[in-house]
């Protein structure tokens, strides 16, 4: 009988801690062993549970300031990684890709999400602080798409075209400005054209000037919002309205226009376009982390990034619009960053 009261206190005891909880199927086969009244090989199994090393569980707040794009997704994964590790808390300020290089730069965070490649000077601001250039990671693919009313009888436009109706520079060889849709043979809606796009602190906004007003400037006409659910809600309200959003935001109150080519090839804003990259623009979505060269990940950014690049971090990227990442890709950025393979690798 004491030997019987001793493995059930063991057992107990065990249950109690954090140990048990990582070592589930000994602690059921411990439980099975005390109602048979085995006591030795109850003992014998407590002192495997704490013979065996454990690897610490990783607590700790993870903190990003970045993309707007991103904030979704990115709080979808801080709900995926509390699941995975309850002492991890992500805390996200999404203020737009431009405030990301400053605090990777300032130290202020760790980890910095953008909806666009970060810029030489502001590489070169990093490397002049720190002596080393920030980590770059693709997470995700996405592409930002042109769109009308759902209405509107436009269906596709090349990029001189798009140029010059948001740029008044008119870089990419345009002869004039389009302000009005009788310009461009559309009979319907008449009057103006009314432009909206993101406001300056946004990836989205200096990705779309670089690809698609070859460098130019915005009309100053631009109606700037701070995300792209507003810039789609707006042209979903107005049928003389044109703007450019993510693809993720796209709804039923708008219609995707298709983009020419040079060759006269129309390309659609598809999932496979997007990930092969024929689509004219499609994009990366990156993490800018700030780590040594010969530095290790923390145990929290470990977590974080092993979930990312992972397929169910990659779940969720496609549950949210987004275009997955091959997984020939995740599987270099692993090896780079020092993660373990998947088990397909």
């Amino acid at each position: 009988m004491r030997c019987r009261k001793l493995g059930l206190l063991l057992w107990m005891t065990v249950l109690g801690c954090r140990v048990a909880m990582q070592r589930g199927r000994l602690v059921r086969h411990l439980i099975r062993l005390g109602h048979s009244g085995s006591s030795l090989a109850a003992l014998l199994t407590v002192g495997l549970l704490f013979a065996t090393p454990l690897r610490a569980e990783p607590v700790g707040t993870l903190g990003t300031m970045g993309s707007d794009t991103l904030a979704g997704l990115m709080l979808r994964w801080g709900e995926q990684l509390t699941e995975r590790h309850p002492g991890i808390r992500l805390q996200l300020q999404a203020s737009g890709s431009a405030s990301a290089p400053p605090a990777l730069t300032a130290g202020t965070t760790r980890l910095g999400p953008m909806s666009r490649p970060m810029r030489e000077a502001e590489r070169e601001a990093f490397i002049a602080r720190h002596g080393y250039p920030p980590v770059e990671i693709e997470i995700a693919r996405d592409a930002l798409t042109v769109v009308v009313h759902r209405h509107h009888p436009l269906t596709a436009l090349d990029r001189q075209t798009l140029d010059a109706i948001f740029s008044r520079t008119r870089h990419c060889g345009a002869e004039s400005a389009i302000t009005r849709w009788s310009q461009l043979g559309v009979d319907a809606p008449p009057g103006r054209i009314e432009l909206h796009g993101r406001n300056l602190a946004s990836g989205t906004y200096g990705l779309f000037r670089e690809r698609a007003l070859c460098g130019g400037e915005y009309r100053r006409a631009l109606n700037e919002h701070p995300g792209s659910a507003a810039v789609v809600a707006a042209v979903g309200e107005t049928r003389s309205a044109i703007g450019y959003a993510g693809l993720n935001h796209l709804t039923a109150s708008v219609k995707a226009l298709a983009l020419v080519d040079d060759n006269g090839v129309r390309h659609r804003p598809t999932v496979e376009a997007v990930r092969r990259g024929d689509y004219p623009l499609s994009r990366s979505l990156y993490l800018y982390l700030n780590l040594p060269p010969d530095g290790t990940l923390p145990a929290v950014e470990r977590a974080f990034l092993d979930l990312v690049l992972s397929p169910a971090g990659q779940a969720s990227v496609g549950s949210l619009g987004f275009v997955t990442l091959p997984e020939a890709r995740l599987a270099s950025q692993r090896r780079r960053l020092g993660l373990a393979p998947l088990a397909d690798d």
